[in-house]
């Protein structure tokens, strides 16, 4: 993967329990680092136009490869540009090793 491709921002977000006023615990999204990353939409396949269906969008996204995004799950999501990217699984790494690759869906 050339530097030049990775060319969006995304801030990866972990899911937390906060406490509201009322003392109940709600589920809230906090932001734990931003990275420059590459997203590629994948189309073609009888999966990805069932997702189109009911408007998603499959997406793998790359970045590099650091201890930050080693710590990334499929529990996480990223944000791109107001976007919110569900990650559906944990990141593997690329062919060089030296990025890594998730699929997500918007």
């Amino acid at each position: 993967m050339v530097a030049g491709r990775l060319r969006r921002r995304a801030t990866f977000q972990e899911a937390v329990l906060i406490r509201d006023p009322d003392g109940m615990l709600i589920q809230g999204w906090e932001d734990r680092f931003t990275r420059w990353c590459h997203i590629h939409y994948l189309r073609g396949s009888e999966t990805v136009m069932q997702a189109r269906l009911v408007s998603k969008s499959p997406v793998i996204l790359t970045v590099r490869a650091s201890t930050e995004t080693r710590a990334v799950t499929s529990e996480w999501r990223a944000v791109i540009a107001g976007v919110i990217f569900d990650l559906k699984e944990d990141p593997r790494p690329g062919e060089d090793g030296a990025v890594f690759e998730m699929l997500a869906e918007a």
